[in-house]
């Protein structure tokens, strides 16, 4: 294992762990999507960005820029953070420190899987996942950071409402 990967697997665990949030319903959905939205737009992102919860896709758009093969990796991604219960960035890393790779090691189909950065978990205090939120389009560090940046503002945005 390099020291680049163990730290991107450690920053991306200590995200895992920080980003836990106290509620999250499809009006959450609604507001945080579209500030995404907002925020890529204004940026000029080719992203497209999509939340689930359980098995439904809650929100879903596509910016300037995108295709329908950003839809098709935000949906591979979105199954491995469903599966694992964790980013789709974490495991990729997780697999590459421990020597080994997701594509073969995982056995998974990679037609409907794919450890790439860019879906987070949504994980509420108390209960566990329930969902995720994803982004396709960057280079997959940069999908990662554009999802955690928009969770880590809304959770602070819904702390600050809530007390």
């Amino acid at each position: 294992m390099t020291d680049d990967i163990a730290a991107q697997l450690a920053r991306v665990e200590a995200e895992e762990a920080e980003v836990v949030l106290p509620r999250f319903d499809l009006t959450d959905a609604w507001t945080l999507g579209s500030r995404m939205r907002d925020a890529a737009a204004a940026a000029g992102l080719p992203i497209v960005i999509g939340i689930t919860l359980g098995e439904a896709r809650v929100f879903h758009t596509a910016l300037p820029g995108s295709s329908a093969d950003n839809d098709g990796w935000l949906e591979r991604k979105t199954r491995v953070a469903r599966r694992y219960g964790r980013s789709s960035f974490g495991v990729g890393l997780a697999f590459a420190a421990a020597g080994k790779s997701f594509d073969t090691d995982a056995r998974l189909d990679t037609t409907l899987y794919a450890a790439h950065g860019g879906v987070f978990p949504i994980t509420i205090e108390g209960v566990g996942v329930v969902g995720s939120v994803g982004v396709s389009g960057l280079p997959q560090a940069d999908d990662h950071a554009f999802v955690v940046e928009h969770l880590r503002a809304w959770l602070a945005d819904v702390s600050r409402s809530d007390s």
